[in-house]
């Protein structure tokens, strides 16, 4: 199954942000991560041996056997991209929207979720080939401020939150047409035990189930 395939069967659009995630503790993460129903996961290049890590990550995933999608995020440019591709990841995820790394990735066969502010941003990333949007920081416009330039963009446009949305503000989301979500620190910080991370990404799934039936 490729990454495109993947991304579309996903049951729940979750993205989990493992910002410092430390090469010694990635299998035990992802292998919890995946356990508790996480099918896409990312790695964040900013902070020491965060490539290693991708590297751990994707065969870990092999390994538990199931179709995720997993790469690295604050991807910045199109060379970043080849190392991920080059480690065997296939999702790509960035803070801003730059044409250069969404059309490397997309020539990659990589999903690819490029950060956007404004609708200008929006419909740029589409154009240039983006799987789907990464609307950040989310919090910062709300669900009402995502849904009014969601009227502009196509009926299919995969639109995703990410930065200050937590569990229980998912229905809220959902209901302003976000179909998916990044998590990170409500998921993951350095430091937590593995059984800390699966228990909270078991509650992250239950709250997005329970989401997705109200709406």
């Amino acid at each position: 199954m490729n990454a495109a395939d993947i991304w579309n069967s996903m049951p729940r659009r979750i993205v989990a942000i493992l910002r410092g995630l430390q090469p010694d503790e990635t299998e035990a993460v992802i292998m919890a991560l995946i356990g508790a129903g996480i099918r896409a996961i990312e790695i964040p290049l900013n902070r020491p041996h965060a490539m290693q890590s991708v590297e751990i990550a994707v065969r870990s995933a092999q390994m538990a056997g199931k179709a995720c999608l997993v790469g690295a995020g604050t991807v910045l440019s199109a060379a970043a991209v080849r190392q991920v591709h080059e480690a065997g990841g296939n999702l790509i995820v960035a803070p801003n929207h730059d044409p250069q790394v969404v059309r490397a990735a997309r020539s990659a066969a990589m999903v690819t979720l490029p950060g956007v502010f404004t609708a200008t941003e929006a419909l740029a990333a589409l154009a240039d080939g983006a799987t789907g949007l990464k609307f950040f920081p989310a919090s910062v416009l709300g669900p009402a401020g995502v849904a009014a330039i969601g009227t502009i963009l196509p009926e299919d446009a995969s639109v995703c939150a990410v930065g200050g949305v937590w569990p229980d503000d998912f229905a809220a989301w959902m209901k302003a047409g976000i179909t998916g979500f990044g998590i990170g620190s409500s998921l993951y910080q350095p430091g937590r035990t593995t059984a800390e991370i699966g228990a909270a990404a078991a509650a992250l799934v239950t709250a997005y189930d329970a989401a997705k039936a109200a709406t």
